[in-house]
């Protein structure tokens, strides 16, 4: 008998939900492929670490873009893999819950579904991530209070008001942790003339990105190869550098939450004071983010105990009851 499961396909890491087990597999969205033969070589952690250190032939890739699908079969491929990695086969198919952005469109919707079930899933359904997400932060969606939810992903942002059961107000860029991992790598290139790389970024980001200024800052010391000379060279990095080199993509961030308060009805307003919002996704670990969200909107806000998880657990809490998943969530945007 097969279990029903629950996926959170991220830009930046897929988790897998079992009915009946919880969260079986967290893993980054990665899959190294051979050029010339087109065989898959690794996926997740063993995938990740190839990024930038394979010989030509051998590429490591992220299918998933922006929260959508850049290469569908690699796509098909890479949901088989997980699957086959949590039991399914081709005699145990289950039923699938699929967590997508907001931001994506019915083309892209399609996509996800399709692959799903090409790969070997039953049926397959969506569920959009900023209500998983307040599913898995166990906030009351189906009371008449105004729940604010602020998922930040590693390609796209999206802040989602949510009410007895629906959207009231949605507010979604295309813009997330890999844009900040960018602006890093392009800031180094610029001002200190060496090439790091996506890894090399996101290690910078966690040991001492920030949105604003926080106590015990810390410089770094950071390796790349030297534009001018092609030779290693080591530079040193300020909290300060950082913040300057990301602030464009914080910016972004933080405006698309002001723009969904600005949607929002005036009667849930004053729940949002005494409420708050609620952070969740890895890109609102970044340091000093809440704080600067806060401070720009006058509005508290409150991490989710399991910030990264939250999404998936959301949408294993929906696959229990996935009749009336159907019924009450799929096709809200459609």
């Amino acid at each position: 008998m097969a279990r029903d499961l629950a996926i959170d396909l991220g830009t930046a890491n897929t988790l897998v939900y079992m009915k009946g087990r919880g969260i079986v597999l967290n893993e980054p969205s990665v899959i190294a492929l051979n050029r010339q033969t087109g065989e898959v070589l690794a996926t997740g952690h063993e995938a990740w670490h190839m990024i930038g250190r394979t010989p030509g032939y051998i590429v490591a890739v992220r299918p998933l873009r922006g929260g959508a699908i850049t290469d569908f079969d690699v796509t098909e491929r890479m949901i088989r893999l997980l699957l086959q990695r949590v039991g399914v086969s081709r005699f145990t198919r289950p039923k699938v819950v699929i967590c997508v952005p907001s931001a994506i469109t019915e083309v892209e919707r399609r996509a996800v579904t399709d692959a799903a079930r090409r790969a070997g899933a039953a049926d397959a359904q969506l569920i959009e991530q900023p209500m998983a997400a307040a599913i898995g932060a166990q906030l009351p969606i189906d009371e008449p209070v105004g729940n604010m939810v602020i998922d930040i992903g590693g390609g796209t942002s999206e802040t989602a008001v949510i009410s007895l059961g629906g959207i009231v107000a949605l507010e979604a860029v295309r813009v997330g942790s890999f844009d900040i991992d960018n602006a890093i790598q392009n800031y180094v290139r610029r001002e200190h003339g060496i090439a790091i790389g996506e890894r090399t970024a996101e290690e910078i980001k966690v040991a001492i990105g920030s949105a604003a200024q926080t106590p015990d800052e810390v410089e770094a010391e950071v390796s790349g190869r030297d534009l001018m000379m092609g030779l290693p060279k080591t530079v040193v990095l300020t909290p300060e550098e950082i913040r300057y080199a990301i602030d464009d993509v914080v910016s972004q961030i933080v405006q698309s939450v002001v723009r969904c308060l600005a949607k929002a009805p005036a009667e849930l307003a004053q729940d949002f004071l005494t409420r708050g919002m609620y952070l969740v996704g890895g890109g609102g670990l970044l340091r000093g983010l809440a704080e600067r969200i806060e401070r720009e909107t006058q509005v508290p806000v409150r991490m989710s105990q399991m910030p990264l998880e939250a999404v998936v657990l959301g949408a294993g809490h929906c696959i229990e009851n996935y009749d009336a998943l159907k019924r009450m969530f799929m096709g809200q945007r459609r």
